[in-house]
């Protein structure tokens, strides 16, 4: 398979992302609906925490196991560093996105000119913001796929790349899901060019890293990127968990979790049944 078809076909697996967002523009649904949507995608979410964790930590339990100790170090240093960064950074980044917006909402007198200037932060609604970070922790999750997908083909295991492409594709088309959940039911619907940045956002590393994985072949780099991964969804994972909770229907949330989990858990299937 040559490298124009691998890049094509993680550019497909990536664009899956593509299918669940256009959801998000139906009309004010009941509250159980949205609640429901939302939890789904913390279950989605969880599995994907849980799925990232498990294959960073696989060569840390490796070196563990061969009792080589530098690489024991090293990985977990990585990996440990890596979703401090991934978390901690979206803490930050979020808090200093809050400060935009409250510097860009004062009223007259109450701070410097400068203040008043025109600040896209403004107008970005609290379901909006949490897209894109929803869109962000699962696009780092989803280099790390490409890097897999890239790193299978340039090993000459063409059924191996198949089969992860398959499987991430998958994966994304669920995860269209969990990054719109918060916006569903707002009185503004997203425009469709807004959409298609999260889309771009959550699924265009795919593409890239089957790219970087196609050229450079880097253990240490994919573990990573799975740490930064895990780190970015544990954070959204809370911020969505404390809006659901916020939202009440306990029952609804309970079942949509698990039917999100199983989701996960169903699409990470097909990788068994192929074998990888």
């Amino acid at each position: 398979m040559s490298s124009g078809h691998v890049l094509l076909l993680g550019a497909i697996a990536g664009s899956t992302i593509l299918l669940g967002l256009p959801i998000s523009r139906v009309g004010a649904p009941s509250l159980r609906v949205r609640v429901a949507l939302s939890s789904m995608a913390v279950g989605i979410l969880l599995f994907l925490l849980f799925d990232v964790l498990e294959n960073g930590f696989e060569p840390v339990e490796r070196a563990a196991v061969g009792r080589a100790w530098a690489d024991l170090a090293g990985y977990g240093a990585l990996l440990l560093g890596g979703v401090a960064l991934g978390y901690l950074s979206l803490v930050y980044y979020d808090r200093w996105m809050s400060r935009q917006r409250g510097r860009s909402l004062l009223g007259p007198g109450a701070a410097a000119a400068a203040e008043f200037e025109p600040s896209w932060v403004a107008g970005v609604s609290p379901g909006r913001w949490l897209a894109l970070l929803i869109a962000t922790g699962i696009g780092v999750h989803n280099f790390s796929e490409g890097l897999a997908i890239g790193q299978s083909a340039a090993a000459g295991e063409i059924a191996l790349a198949l089969a992860l492409i398959i499987g991430f594709g998958l994966h994304n088309a669920t995860e269209g899901f969990g990054i719109v959940a918060p916006m569903v039911g707002s009185s503004e619907r997203p425009s469709w060019r807004f959409l298609a940045l999260l889309g771009l956002i959550g699924g265009g590393p795919t593409f890239v890293g089957t790219l970087v994985g196609r050229a450079w072949t880097s253990e240490a780099l994919s573990v990573a990127f799975l740490a930064l991964a895990a780190g970015s969804i544990l954070y959204v994972v809370l911020e969505l968990a404390h809006v659901n909770r916020q939202l009440g229907q306990k029952t609804v949330v309970a079942w949509a979790l698990l039917l999100g989990l199983a989701l996960g858990f169903g699409t990470e299937l097909v990788l068994v049944g192929a074998g990888v």
